[in-house]
């Protein structure tokens, strides 16, 4: 494997191009034909290419394709890795005991000449991993960051090659994701969506790609929803009302489910709210997925597991501070209403200003961003420590250094702060690390503290190393 980590595009591709077995087409469209130009540069491409081609007209595009709403969308890609998969076999039926046949695609918005847009593309390939064999789909959405399109599209010719190398050569999934910035850097190129399925790759869970598209730093943040199919943030959440639920999860308790929906009733009566443009998050921090700088898989896939039970839409990011999740979800929302729910306890660790210290403009700099345009925290209660006495934002102030205070009643006017008033204070006892413990020693109780779901869940799949009894016959 180390041999394989250091081939260059161009090596990456004249192997390719060297190995008789594999064969196939290339479609693209929006930035020219930058993957297959890698192949035809290095020579002995006659060895991979079936047929290159670029449908650049939309009426050319429909014609073979079939109409769409969009042409850079995953729609449009699946649509042309069907036609063109399909014809290969089709007319090459000499070459199908021998071959292991593929077809690339990718419909890409470059940056235009006003320099006003995000490029963008969806890049996916069908291929074998042996003749006669079934076929497996790998698809990726990007974001292109170079500051020119021609850069662009050589950044993109370069992850092309690095995605058909992966998908033929490489056996282990992560393996395939981490080589896909091979030649780049994510400053230039960021994977914000990754899927890899078919008969070969049944025991892929998609879910554990997008967390280690961001543990491994090809994009900030991830998504999949509550059937655990991995979403694109910048397509799912495009002008949507935001609500994000921030947690642990560990496991998932009745506090946790009151934050979200009572936060959710508040978040629907603003008036900027469009109820049927409305996505609801609950959102796991790399650094809450760490353990000594370790994730682990298992742990994550365990509440993975317990979200979607609850049908919830789960984002995976890289964004410790509040400020920068809000800075790339308004980014995304175009300025839509987006709402956080905090603990009270959180929202003390959002005014301390060392937290800011790195920042030029310090906690003003920062809240900018937080408390920006169409933007709402809303905070629910907690008890103090060691008492039944309720700590909401009315005692909040009093709590905070007298330098902050007039700061805290300016978010208070402007209505950027609100306490979640019809909270259930019968359940703010709960604490996820104590019944986290009851599970694992096997104690008993603890489902009280649960949903029933979750504790069904957490039973039948013995979750957070519950200890499943053996029935003995």
């Amino acid at each position: 494997m180390e041999e394989i980590k250091k081939l260059t595009t161009q090596e990456k591709a004249l192997r390719i191009n060297l190995n008789r077995s594999i064969y196939g087409s290339f479609a693209e469209i929006g930035a020219g034909q930058e993957v297959a130009a890698n192949f035809f540069k290095v020579g002995g491409a006659s060895g991979t290419i079936a047929k290159t081609m670029s449908a650049y007209d939309m009426k050319f595009s429909d014609a073979i394709y079939g109409v769409c709403d969009r042409y850079v969308c995953e729609d449009r890609l699946i649509q042309m890795l069907d036609h063109e998969y399909s014809l290969l076999p089709e007319r090459l039926p000499t070459r199908i005991k021998d071959t292991r046949f593929f077809s690339f695609a990718d419909t890409v918005e470059v940056l235009n000449f006003e320099r006003t847009n995000q490029g963008h593309g969806w890049i996916g390939l069908r291929f074998q991993l042996e003749p006669e064999g079934p076929f497996n789909d790998c698809v990726v959405h990007v974001k292109m960051h170079d500051n020119d399109p021609i850069q662009q599209q050589i950044s993109l010719g370069i992850l092309g090659v690095n995605m058909i190398f992966g998908c033929v050569f490489m056996s282990e999934p992560e393996d395939i994701i981490n080589s896909l910035l091979d030649g780049l850097t994510s400053r230039r190129m960021e994977v914000d969506m990754f899927r890899l399925s078919g008969p070969n790759f049944e025991k892929v869970d998609n879910r554990l790609m997008a967390l280690k598209l961001v543990k491994n730093g090809l994009t900030k943040a991830a998504m999949f929803g509550p059937d655990g199919t991995v979403m694109q943030p910048s397509e799912a959440l495009y002008k949507k009302n935001v609500l994000v639920l921030r947690g642990r999860f560990r496991p998932v308790t009745h506090v946790n489910v009151d934050m979200l929906l009572a936060s959710r009733r508040h978040f629907k009566r603003e008036p900027d709210v469009d109820k049927s443009r409305m996505v609801v998050l609950t959102e796991l921090t790399l650094n809450d997925l760490s353990s000594d700088g370790q994730i682990d898989e298992k742990d994550f896939l365990y509440r993975a597991e317990i979200i979607c039970s609850l049908g919830q839409t789960v984002l995976i990011s890289n964004y410790f501070e509040y400020y920068r999740l809000v800075d790339y979800l308004s980014r995304i929302t175009k300025g839509k209403k987006i709402g956080l729910v905090l603990g009270i306890y959180a929202l003390q660790k959002v005014f301390e200003e060392k937290t800011y210290e790195k920042i030029r403009g310090g906690i003003l700099e920062s809240f900018a961003s937080l408390f920006g345009t169409n933007v709402k925290l809303y905070i629910y209660p907690s008890l103090r420590y060691g008492t039944k006495e309720l700590f909401t934002l009315t005692d909040f102030e009093k709590d905070l250094p007298d330098n902050l205070q007039p700061l805290f009643r300016y978010l208070i006017a402007n209505n950027k702060l609100e306490d979640i008033r019809n909270a259930n204070t019968n359940n703010l006892h709960i604490i996820s690390d104590n019944v986290l413990a009851m599970i694992r020693k096997g104690e008993e109780g603890w489902e009280k503290y649960v949903p029933s779901k979750v504790a069904e869940a957490i039973k039948e799949n013995g979750l957070f190393d519950y200890p499943m009894t053996k029935v003995i016959a």
